[in-house]
C-alpha cells in the first residue's frame, strides 16, 4: 500500500513534463522577433531581432549596430534561448548568461544586471509607443487641488540626469508643500508619473478620467497635474 500511494504521488510530477516543455515551446514562439532592450526608463536602448534558427552558441539574434555603445554589456551576447519554463537568456558563446530576463507583465520582460541595474525587454512596436507617450508627458504642467486653485507650475524635460529618468524643474512661487518637496526628477514608470526629489521622495500620479493626473494615494484634497 505504501509503495503504490508513493506511485499515486509521483504520477502528477511525471505527467507535468509534456505541459512544461510545451510552455517553453510557446514562450520560444512568443519570442521571435524584434525587441527593445532597454533601460527602466528608456534612456538607453537597444533593438535586438530574435531568429528561430538555432546556432552552435543558441538561437540566433541580430543586434542593431548602436547597441554597443548604448549598452556596452552587449557585445558579449551571441544568442538567445529559453531557459527552464520562462527564463529568456541573452547569452555569449560560452552559453553563460549575460542577462536572464523573466516577464512581468503581458509582453514585458525584467532582468538585473549585479551592480548595474534593472534592464526591460520589450516588445519594440510596445516600447515606441510608449516613447510616444512619453514625448508627450514632455512641457508644462501646473498642480493643481480638487477646487482647481493652482498651487505650482512645473516643467518635465527630456533631459537625462544618467539615473534613468529625466530633469524637470519647479517654477517660482510654489506652494510650501510642493516647494518643500522640491522634485529635480521624473519618469514614466508602468503608466504613473513619478515625481522624485533629491532627498530619495517620491510622488505618484495615475491618469484619471478626465485626462488629468491624480496623486495616489488619493486623499479628501485632491492633488493633480494638469497640462498647460
Amino acid at each position: 500500500m505504501r509503495r503504490a500511494a508513493i506511485m499515486l504521488l509521483a504520477a502528477p510530477l511525471v505527467c507535468g513534463h509534456p505541459a512544461a516543455a510545451q510552455d517553453a515551446a510557446v514562450l520560444k514562439k512568443d519570442m521571435i522577433g524584434q525587441w527593445e532592450l532597454a533601460t527602466t526608463e528608456r534612456s538607453k536602448t537597444c533593438v535586438v531581432t530574435l531568429k528561430g534558427d538555432t546556432t552552435p552558441q543558441g538561437l540566433k539574434l541580430e543586434l542593431e549596430p548602436s547597441c554597443a555603445k548604448a549598452l556596452p554589456f552587449s557585445k558579449d551576447i551571441v544568442a538567445w534561448n529559453i531557459r527552464g519554463l520562462d527564463i529568456v537568456r541573452l547569452q555569449d558563446a560560452a552559453g553563460e548568461p549575460v542577462i536572464d530576463f523573466t516577464e512581468v507583465e503581458s509582453g514585458i520582460f525584467e532582468g538585473v544586471r549585479q551592480g548595474e541595474g534593472v534592464y526591460i525587454l520589450q516588445n519594440l512596436a510596445a516600447a515606441r509607443s510608449l516613447a510616444k507617450s512619453m514625448d508627450q508627458m514632455i512641457g508644462d504642467w501646473a498642480m493643481v487641488r480638487g477646487n482647481g486653485q493652482a498651487i505650482c507650475g512645473l516643467t518635465l524635460t527630456n533631459t537625462d540626469t544618467g539615473h534613468d529618468d529625466f530633469k524637470v524643474f519647479l517654477k517660482p512661487k510654489c506652494d510650501p508643500i510642493v516647494a518643500a518637496f522640491a522634485p529635480t526628477h521624473w519618469r514614466l514608470d508602468h503608466g504613473q508619473i513619478e515625481l522624485m526629489s533629491d532627498k530619495g521622495e517620491t510622488w505618484q500620479f495615475e491618469a484619471d478620467d478626465n485626462a488629468q493626473w491624480r496623486l495616489v494615494p488619493d486623499s479628501a484634497d485632491p492633488l493633480l497635474m494638469v497640462r498647460q
